[in-house]
Protein backbone atom coordinates (compact mmCIF):
# COMPACT_ATOMS: atom_id res chain seq x y z
CA UNK A 1 0.00 0.00 0.00
CA UNK A 2 2.73 2.22 0.96
CA UNK A 3 4.24 1.88 -2.53
CA UNK A 4 1.42 2.61 -4.38
CA UNK A 5 0.79 5.47 -2.99
CA UNK A 6 4.32 7.24 -2.58
CA UNK A 7 5.09 7.41 -6.34
CA UNK A 8 1.16 9.12 -6.39
CA UNK A 9 2.17 11.71 -3.65
CA UNK A 10 5.18 12.91 -5.29
CA UNK A 11 2.75 13.17 -8.64
CA UNK A 12 0.77 15.37 -6.36
CA UNK A 13 3.14 17.24 -5.00
CA UNK A 14 5.01 17.54 -8.37
CA UNK A 15 1.85 19.42 -10.17
CA UNK A 16 1.37 21.84 -7.44
CA UNK A 17 3.38 24.59 -8.95
CA UNK A 18 2.21 23.92 -12.28
CA UNK A 19 -0.97 26.72 -11.70
CA UNK A 20 1.25 29.65 -11.38
CA UNK A 21 3.25 28.38 -14.43
CA UNK A 22 -0.11 27.83 -16.71
CA UNK A 23 -0.63 31.45 -15.43
CA UNK A 24 2.55 32.52 -16.69
CA UNK A 25 2.05 30.60 -20.06
CA UNK A 26 -1.73 32.50 -20.23
CA UNK A 27 -0.32 35.80 -19.42
CA UNK A 28 2.71 35.00 -22.33
CA UNK A 29 0.62 34.03 -24.69
CA UNK A 30 -1.86 37.09 -24.10
CA UNK A 31 1.39 39.41 -24.37
CA UNK A 32 1.84 37.62 -27.69
CA UNK A 33 -1.04 38.35 -29.07
CA UNK A 34 -0.72 41.66 -28.39
CA UNK A 35 2.69 42.60 -29.62
CA UNK A 36 1.54 41.20 -32.85
CA UNK A 37 -1.33 43.34 -33.46
CA UNK A 38 0.67 46.33 -31.82
CA UNK A 39 0.47 48.16 -35.11
CA UNK A 40 -3.11 48.02 -35.52
CA UNK A 41 -3.70 48.61 -32.19
CA UNK A 42 -2.12 52.10 -32.58
CA UNK A 43 -3.90 52.67 -35.54
CA UNK A 44 -7.11 52.38 -33.97
CA UNK A 45 -5.79 53.97 -30.81
CA UNK A 46 -4.62 57.27 -32.77
CA UNK A 47 -7.83 57.61 -35.31
CA UNK A 48 -9.45 57.28 -31.42
CA UNK A 49 -7.57 60.21 -30.24
CA UNK A 50 -6.98 62.40 -33.00
CA UNK A 51 -11.49 62.04 -33.41
CA UNK A 52 -11.90 63.34 -30.10
CA UNK A 53 -9.82 66.34 -30.12
CA UNK A 54 -10.63 67.41 -33.79
CA UNK A 55 -14.04 67.12 -35.08
CA UNK A 56 -12.91 67.31 -38.43
CA UNK A 57 -10.27 64.32 -38.15
CA UNK A 58 -12.82 61.53 -38.81
CA UNK A 59 -14.99 63.42 -41.74
CA UNK A 60 -15.00 61.05 -45.29
CA UNK A 61 -12.94 63.94 -47.29
CA UNK A 62 -10.26 63.96 -44.27
CA UNK A 63 -9.43 59.93 -44.63
CA UNK A 64 -9.50 59.82 -47.98
CA UNK A 65 -6.88 63.12 -47.96
CA UNK A 66 -5.01 61.11 -45.30
CA UNK A 67 -5.41 57.95 -47.09
CA UNK A 68 -4.14 59.53 -50.45
CA UNK A 69 -1.56 60.62 -48.49
CA UNK A 70 -0.71 57.36 -47.30
CA UNK A 71 -0.42 55.75 -50.64
CA UNK A 72 3.06 57.31 -51.07
CA UNK A 73 4.47 55.97 -48.48
CA UNK A 74 3.18 52.96 -48.90
CA UNK A 75 4.14 51.91 -52.33
CA UNK A 76 7.13 53.22 -51.20
CA UNK A 77 7.82 51.48 -48.21
CA UNK A 78 6.00 48.08 -50.07
CA UNK A 79 8.45 48.26 -52.50
CA UNK A 80 11.46 48.50 -49.26
CA UNK A 81 9.73 45.48 -47.52
CA UNK A 82 10.61 42.96 -50.62
CA UNK A 83 14.29 44.42 -49.97
CA UNK A 84 14.16 44.09 -46.07
CA UNK A 85 12.89 40.94 -46.17
CA UNK A 86 15.54 39.31 -48.04
CA UNK A 87 18.23 41.03 -45.31
CA UNK A 88 18.95 44.34 -47.37
CA UNK A 89 17.98 47.69 -46.53
CA UNK A 90 17.10 50.86 -49.58
CA UNK A 91 17.89 54.45 -48.73
CA UNK A 92 17.60 55.63 -52.31
CA UNK A 93 13.87 55.00 -52.75
CA UNK A 94 13.67 58.78 -51.76
CA UNK A 95 15.90 59.85 -54.60
CA UNK A 96 14.27 57.73 -57.13
CA UNK A 97 11.00 58.79 -56.91
CA UNK A 98 12.32 62.66 -57.25
CA UNK A 99 14.45 61.30 -60.52
CA UNK A 100 11.61 59.57 -61.77
CA UNK A 101 9.59 62.97 -61.51
CA UNK A 102 12.22 64.70 -63.03
CA UNK A 103 12.67 62.30 -66.48
CA UNK A 104 8.74 61.90 -66.67
CA UNK A 105 8.03 66.05 -65.99
CA UNK A 106 11.12 66.84 -68.17
CA UNK A 107 9.39 64.67 -71.12
CA UNK A 108 5.91 65.96 -70.77
CA UNK A 109 7.63 69.90 -70.46
CA UNK A 110 9.82 70.04 -73.22
CA UNK A 111 9.88 66.28 -74.94
CA UNK A 112 13.11 64.55 -75.71
CA UNK A 113 15.02 66.74 -78.04
CA UNK A 114 17.11 64.79 -80.75
CA UNK A 115 21.08 66.00 -81.39
CA UNK A 116 19.29 66.94 -84.89
CA UNK A 117 17.03 69.77 -83.46
CA UNK A 118 14.12 67.70 -83.65
CA UNK A 119 12.08 67.16 -80.56
CA UNK A 120 10.41 63.98 -80.08
CA UNK A 121 6.94 63.75 -77.74
CA UNK A 122 5.76 60.85 -75.92
CA UNK A 123 2.47 59.94 -75.22
CA UNK A 124 0.93 59.98 -71.44
CA UNK A 125 1.28 56.17 -70.87
CA UNK A 126 4.48 55.88 -72.28
CA UNK A 127 6.02 58.91 -70.10
CA UNK A 128 4.57 57.04 -66.58
CA UNK A 129 5.94 53.83 -68.40
CA UNK A 130 9.77 55.44 -69.00
CA UNK A 131 9.53 56.99 -65.56
CA UNK A 132 8.89 53.28 -64.01
CA UNK A 133 11.75 51.82 -66.25
CA UNK A 134 14.10 54.40 -64.77
CA UNK A 135 13.44 53.51 -60.94
CA UNK A 136 13.55 49.95 -62.37
CA UNK A 137 17.26 50.29 -63.93
CA UNK A 138 18.26 52.48 -60.98
CA UNK A 139 17.04 49.74 -58.54
CA UNK A 140 19.08 46.65 -60.92
CA UNK A 141 21.75 49.22 -60.71
CA UNK A 142 21.42 49.01 -56.47
CA UNK A 143 21.33 45.11 -57.14
CA UNK A 144 24.24 44.49 -58.99
CA UNK A 145 26.26 46.39 -56.61
CA UNK A 146 25.41 44.55 -53.51
CA UNK A 147 25.44 41.08 -55.21
CA UNK A 148 28.13 41.70 -58.22
CA UNK A 149 30.55 44.31 -56.40
CA UNK A 150 29.54 42.61 -52.56
CA UNK A 151 28.98 46.65 -51.12
CA UNK A 152 27.03 46.52 -48.12
CA UNK A 153 23.54 47.55 -48.79
CA UNK A 154 23.61 50.17 -46.50
CA UNK A 155 26.79 52.07 -48.24
CA UNK A 156 25.27 51.10 -51.71
CA UNK A 157 21.62 52.36 -51.46
CA UNK A 158 23.53 55.44 -49.96
CA UNK A 159 25.70 56.01 -52.56
CA UNK A 160 22.85 55.56 -55.46
CA UNK A 161 20.85 58.18 -52.89
CA UNK A 162 23.18 61.05 -53.56
CA UNK A 163 23.62 60.13 -57.43
CA UNK A 164 19.63 60.13 -58.37
CA UNK A 165 19.17 62.96 -56.41
CA UNK A 166 22.14 64.60 -58.20
CA UNK A 167 21.05 63.25 -61.31
CA UNK A 168 17.73 64.69 -60.61
CA UNK A 169 18.97 68.11 -60.07
CA UNK A 170 21.25 68.00 -63.24
CA UNK A 171 18.10 67.23 -65.59
CA UNK A 172 17.10 70.56 -65.46
CA UNK A 173 19.82 72.21 -64.30
CA UNK A 174 18.13 73.11 -60.46
CA UNK A 175 14.93 74.12 -61.98
CA UNK A 176 11.81 72.40 -62.21
CA UNK A 177 9.76 71.68 -65.27
CA UNK A 178 6.37 74.00 -64.28
CA UNK A 179 3.42 73.25 -66.59
CA UNK A 180 2.99 69.25 -67.17
CA UNK A 181 -0.94 69.54 -68.34
CA UNK A 182 0.56 68.63 -72.18
CA UNK A 183 -1.23 69.50 -75.38
CA UNK A 184 -4.09 67.13 -76.76
CA UNK A 185 -2.22 67.40 -80.06
CA UNK A 186 1.06 65.71 -78.77
CA UNK A 187 -1.64 63.59 -77.34
CA UNK A 188 0.38 63.80 -73.54
CA UNK A 189 -2.73 64.87 -71.55
CA UNK A 190 -4.20 63.42 -68.91
CA UNK A 191 -0.69 63.07 -66.39
CA UNK A 192 -3.00 65.11 -63.96
CA UNK A 193 -5.33 61.97 -63.30
CA UNK A 194 -2.20 59.65 -61.25
CA UNK A 195 -2.22 62.34 -58.45
CA UNK A 196 -5.03 64.73 -59.18
CA UNK A 197 -8.07 62.56 -60.31
CA UNK A 198 -11.17 60.61 -58.36
CA UNK A 199 -12.95 57.61 -59.36
CA UNK A 200 -15.93 56.66 -57.65
CA UNK A 201 -15.50 59.14 -55.57
CA UNK A 202 -11.84 57.99 -54.34
CA UNK A 203 -8.66 59.26 -55.34
CA UNK A 204 -7.02 57.49 -58.35
CA UNK A 205 -3.95 57.55 -56.05
CA UNK A 206 -5.73 55.01 -53.93
CA UNK A 207 -6.13 52.61 -56.03
CA UNK A 208 -3.05 52.04 -57.38
CA UNK A 209 -2.18 51.48 -53.63
CA UNK A 210 -4.65 48.66 -53.56
CA UNK A 211 -3.45 47.08 -56.73
CA UNK A 212 0.03 47.39 -56.36
CA UNK A 213 0.02 45.91 -52.87
CA UNK A 214 -2.66 43.21 -53.40
CA UNK A 215 -0.30 42.16 -56.24
CA UNK A 216 2.79 42.36 -53.60
CA UNK A 217 0.63 40.49 -51.36
CA UNK A 218 -0.22 37.57 -54.08
CA UNK A 219 3.68 37.98 -54.84
CA UNK A 220 5.16 37.35 -51.64
CA UNK A 221 2.45 34.47 -49.84
CA UNK A 222 1.41 32.59 -53.28
CA UNK A 223 4.37 32.04 -55.50
CA UNK A 224 7.73 30.42 -55.51
CA UNK A 225 9.35 33.80 -55.91
CA UNK A 226 7.82 34.62 -52.65
CA UNK A 227 9.07 31.96 -50.83
CA UNK A 228 12.34 32.44 -51.93
CA UNK A 229 12.40 35.74 -50.97
CA UNK A 230 11.66 34.64 -47.48
CA UNK A 231 14.02 32.33 -47.69
CA UNK A 232 17.19 34.22 -48.86
CA UNK A 233 16.55 36.62 -46.07
CA UNK A 234 15.85 33.61 -43.29
CA UNK A 235 19.35 31.98 -43.86
CA UNK A 236 21.26 32.86 -47.10
CA UNK A 237 23.68 29.85 -46.40
CA UNK A 238 20.81 27.79 -46.23
CA UNK A 239 19.15 28.80 -49.25
CA UNK A 240 21.75 28.33 -51.48
CA UNK A 241 22.44 24.99 -50.50
CA UNK A 242 19.07 24.27 -51.94
CA UNK A 243 19.83 25.77 -55.01
CA UNK A 244 18.03 29.43 -54.82
CA UNK A 245 20.12 32.20 -56.97
CA UNK A 246 20.17 34.39 -54.31
CA UNK A 247 21.94 37.14 -56.48
CA UNK A 248 18.95 37.04 -58.64
CA UNK A 249 16.49 36.89 -55.93
CA UNK A 250 18.37 39.99 -54.34
CA UNK A 251 18.73 41.82 -57.75
CA UNK A 252 14.81 41.10 -58.49
CA UNK A 253 13.86 43.02 -55.23
CA UNK A 254 15.42 46.00 -56.01
CA UNK A 255 14.05 46.11 -59.01
CA UNK A 256 10.82 46.07 -57.55
CA UNK A 257 11.55 48.63 -54.78
CA UNK A 258 13.20 50.90 -57.28
CA UNK A 259 10.00 50.73 -59.35
CA UNK A 260 7.56 50.72 -56.80
CA UNK A 261 9.68 53.78 -56.11
CA UNK A 262 9.42 55.64 -59.29
CA UNK A 263 5.24 55.21 -59.54
CA UNK A 264 5.30 57.09 -55.90
CA UNK A 265 7.35 59.75 -57.80
CA UNK A 266 5.40 60.09 -60.30
CA UNK A 267 1.85 59.87 -58.52
CA UNK A 268 3.69 62.59 -56.29
CA UNK A 269 4.76 65.08 -59.37
CA UNK A 270 0.72 64.60 -60.61
CA UNK A 271 -0.09 65.72 -57.42
CA UNK A 272 1.96 68.54 -57.30
CA UNK A 273 0.89 69.75 -61.09
CA UNK A 274 5.12 70.09 -61.41
CA UNK A 275 8.23 68.42 -61.46
CA UNK A 276 11.03 69.30 -58.51
CA UNK A 277 14.05 67.70 -58.28
CA UNK A 278 13.95 67.51 -54.20
CA UNK A 279 10.72 65.76 -54.99
CA UNK A 280 10.39 62.89 -52.00
CA UNK A 281 13.01 63.68 -50.31
CA UNK A 282 14.00 61.78 -46.77
CA UNK A 283 10.60 60.19 -48.08
CA UNK A 284 12.65 56.82 -47.75
CA UNK A 285 12.73 57.42 -43.53
CA UNK A 286 9.20 57.01 -44.02
CA UNK A 287 8.89 53.54 -46.25
CA UNK A 288 11.54 52.14 -43.63
CA UNK A 289 9.44 53.15 -40.53
CA UNK A 290 6.69 51.84 -42.07
CA UNK A 291 7.77 48.67 -42.85
CA UNK A 292 9.31 48.31 -39.22
CA UNK A 293 6.19 49.50 -37.64
CA UNK A 294 4.64 46.69 -39.39
CA UNK A 295 6.68 44.57 -38.09
CA UNK A 296 9.24 43.79 -41.08
CA UNK A 297 12.65 42.61 -39.28
CA UNK A 298 15.51 44.62 -40.58
CA UNK A 299 17.33 41.51 -40.14
CA UNK A 300 14.99 39.90 -42.93
CA UNK A 301 13.27 36.42 -43.17
CA UNK A 302 9.95 38.18 -41.37
CA UNK A 303 7.58 40.56 -42.30
CA UNK A 304 4.37 40.99 -44.40
CA UNK A 305 2.98 43.24 -46.98
CA UNK A 306 -0.32 43.47 -44.86
CA UNK A 307 1.69 44.82 -41.98
CA UNK A 308 3.75 47.11 -43.66
CA UNK A 309 0.33 48.69 -45.23
CA UNK A 310 -0.79 48.99 -41.63
CA UNK A 311 2.47 50.56 -40.57
CA UNK A 312 1.98 52.97 -43.52
CA UNK A 313 -1.50 54.21 -42.18
CA UNK A 314 0.07 55.09 -38.63
CA UNK A 315 2.84 57.21 -40.17
CA UNK A 316 0.46 58.60 -42.50
CA UNK A 317 -2.38 59.74 -40.06
CA UNK A 318 0.03 59.97 -37.24
CA UNK A 319 1.46 63.01 -39.27
CA UNK A 320 -1.73 64.15 -40.79
CA UNK A 321 -3.20 64.50 -37.24
CA UNK A 322 -0.45 66.16 -35.48
CA UNK A 323 -0.95 68.61 -38.44
CA UNK A 324 -4.47 69.08 -38.08
CA UNK A 325 -4.16 69.94 -34.39
CA UNK A 326 -1.43 72.35 -34.76
CA UNK A 327 1.48 70.46 -33.39
CA UNK A 328 4.75 72.18 -34.19
CA UNK A 329 6.28 70.39 -37.51
CA UNK A 330 9.44 70.05 -35.14
CA UNK A 331 7.58 68.39 -32.35
CA UNK A 332 6.07 65.89 -35.39
CA UNK A 333 9.90 64.80 -35.94
CA UNK A 334 9.85 63.59 -32.70
CA UNK A 335 7.04 61.91 -32.14
CA UNK A 336 8.37 60.42 -35.09
CA UNK A 337 11.37 59.18 -34.24
CA UNK A 338 9.84 58.30 -30.99
CA UNK A 339 7.46 56.16 -32.72
CA UNK A 340 10.26 54.28 -34.79
CA UNK A 341 12.29 53.31 -31.91
CA UNK A 342 9.58 52.02 -29.74
CA UNK A 343 8.27 49.78 -32.63
CA UNK A 344 12.24 48.27 -32.72
CA UNK A 345 11.76 47.92 -29.22
CA UNK A 346 8.52 45.99 -29.60
CA UNK A 347 10.01 44.28 -32.09
CA UNK A 348 12.94 42.72 -30.24
CA UNK A 349 10.70 42.45 -26.83
CA UNK A 350 8.40 40.04 -29.16
CA UNK A 351 10.96 37.82 -30.09
CA UNK A 352 11.75 37.63 -26.33
CA UNK A 353 8.29 36.59 -25.44
CA UNK A 354 8.53 33.95 -28.44
CA UNK A 355 11.58 32.57 -27.24
CA UNK A 356 10.34 32.31 -23.72
CA UNK A 357 6.97 30.44 -25.61
CA UNK A 358 9.57 28.23 -27.38
CA UNK A 359 11.49 26.99 -24.27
Amino acid sequence: MSTSTEPEAKGSAAAEPAAPADRVGSGTRLAMILLQGRTLIVLVALVIMFSLISSDYLTTSNLLLMSKHVSITALLAIGVTFVILTGGIDLSVGSISGLAGMISGGLLYEGLKLPGGDTVWFSTVMVIVIGILIGAAVGAINGLLVTKLKVAPFIATLGVLYAARGLADLRSKGGTFPNLAGTPARHNTGFNVLGGKSWIGVPVAIWIMIVVAALAIIVTTRTPFGRRVYAVGGNERAAELAGIRTSRIKIAVYIISGACAALAGLILTSELGAAYPDTATTYELNAIAAAVLGGTALAGGKGSIIGTLVGAFVIGFLSDGLVLVGVSSFWQLVVKGTVIVLAVVLEQTQERVKTRMTT
